[in-house]
């Protein structure tokens, strides 16, 4: 028997593969689906299920391009309804996989399809638990996600949660290994660990939503408290896990063009066409970009930005890239959380742009050293925190205000293009995507500050004490 999980960490998510005696099973996968059919070729094993915990709303899955491609049998909880063929499994089903067996949970709650699913080994044990997003290490499942008007509520869904938990995964043996869909980073809960798995013995001491003595009441009261609103990509995903999509192949093969500087750059000029900068920090903030490009670097957390950031989930794309060896992953990236209209990339990079004599947009930059000296002197118009709210009152610079980037669209009026800002993050990562949707949208004069609030706390700058949100009302 083998059990390996797969983590994703710009998605913060974990997709399972199971194998045992020449079958296998893939729990929640990615979109793209080469991955899981290497697997299974390596170890000479046919991919048997499927199986979806819920229709996930933080990121697109491959299930049905899985499916077609090894004739795999597509596994949802109760209640679950597709435009493509699938098996409803009922609770207490057993799903025979070599010489195991996969028993299914019904765990409403996250979602009222929700499903956890139980290994059993050939000598009858349970070691592991694969709880989907009813559990997470440190947290649970928000309950929010799936509310329908008119019929069901978030407190609805969080009291199934609370029965889910008590009468189905917290009877198990405490020495049980729990495998959850997310970790930190993921918006799916609010408190998720950085730990990807633990015993569910652990988990009844540290987990504040398995405390023993926690009555119906208060768990629901926890649970939807503090929850902030999801980001806006969360139904078109939700959505398109119901429905047959574009084969990730073909949204490979489209996304993946090479589109030479001149045909780019008139491409870049159309209003219903969008470019997205995927580079490194360094290389974008050294060498420019094409003009009204925005930053949304590979190596940060790039899908979930996407989502956040770009309204249209139809959205013309076209791409820059750090080099040609990343081409095919990036239109894979893009697709993982619905964006599945990526038109092709700029053959030769930004050193084949400027070899045309096109022109570069370019960031300030700006060290955290020397940021607060400008600031001390007040030589500064206008600086943000574009962190969180919630990152802001824990700490943040004395007299620098908060613009969070998560808002960046609807705040947008609020910026004045003719003044000079000077933008920070915690490390630099969003405050150079905020800075280049700055530039895109017309501000002349946009500096990031490197390092962002970690560097600046090593330096003289005024910091706040903790502020507790309650204490603001």
């Amino acid at each position: 028997m083998k059990v390996e999980q797969l983590f994703t960490s710009c998605l913060a998510e974990m997709a399972y593969y199971i194998e045992s005696n020449g079958e296998a099973a893939i729990i929640d996968p990615l979109r793209e689906t080469e991955p899981y059919l290497r697997m299974a070729e390596a170890d000479s094993a046919t991919i048997k299920y499927i199986f979806l915990t819920h229709f996930h709303a933080d990121f697109v899955s491959g299930q049905y391009d899985l499916a077609q491609k090894t004739g795999a049998k597509i596994i949802f909880g109760p209640t679950a309804q597709a435009e493509y063929e699938i098996h409803v499994g009922t609770d207490g089903e057993l799903f025979p996989l070599g010489d195991i067996n996969l028993k299914l949970l019904h765990t409403p709650g996250h979602t009222m399809e929700s499903i956890s699913l139980l290994l059993i080994d050939k000598k009858g044990d349970t070691p592991y638990l694969f709880s989907g997003d009813a559990l997470f290490i440190g947290d649970v499942g928000r309950p929010d996600l799936a509310v329908k008007s008119g019929s069901i509520t978030e407190e609805d869904l969080a009291g199934f949660l609370f029965e889910s938990l008590r009468n189905k995964i917290m009877t198990l043996p405490d020495d049980i290994i729990v495998y959850p869909n997310h970790g930190a980073g993921s918006a799916c809960g609010k408190n998720m660990s950085f730990e990807t798995f633990d015993s569910l013995g652990n988990q009844k001491k540290t987990n504040y939503a398995l405390r023993a003595d926690m009555t119906k009441e208060e768990f629901v009261k926890e649970v939807i408290t503090g929850l902030k609103t999801p980001p806006q990509y969360f139904p078109n995903n939700a959505r398109m896990n119901k429905s047959i999509n574009k084969s990730i192949d073909e949204v490979i093969h489209r996304g993946s063009t090479p589109i030479d500087a001149a045909t780019f750059k008139e491409m870049s000029e159309q209003r219903d066409i969008l470019v997205i900068d995927t580079r490194s920090k360094e290389t974008y903030t050294e060498e420019g970009t094409v003009p009204g490009a925005w930053y949304i670097g590979l190596d940060g957390s790039f899908a979930p930005w996407v989502g956040a950031l770009i309204n249209d989930i139809d959205q013309k794309i076209i791409f820059i890239a750090e080099d040609e060896t990343r081409v095919n992953e990036i239109p894979i990236r893009f697709s993982r959380v619905g964006y599945d209209n990526t038109l092709g990339y700029l053959f030769g990079g930004i050193k084949n742009w400027v070899d045309h004599g096109f022109k570069v947009d370019k960031i300030g930059s700006i060290s955290a050293q020397k940021f607060t000296e400008k600031f001390a002197d007040g030589s500064m118009e206008k600086t943000l925190d574009v962190r969180k709210e919630s990152e802001y009152l824990s700490e943040h610079v004395l007299g620098v205000e908060n613009f969070p980037l998560d808002f960046i669209h609807s705040n947008f009026s609020e910026i004045d293009v003719d003044k000079e800002y000077f933008l920070h993050c915690l490390t630099g990562y969003r405050s150079l995507v905020a800075a280049s949707i700055f530039k895109a949208n017309g501000v002349k004069n946009v500096t990031d500050v490197r390092g962002g609030f970690e560097d600046l706390k090593e330096t003289k700058a005024p910091i706040s004490e903790y502020v507790c949100p309650t204490t603001l009302l």
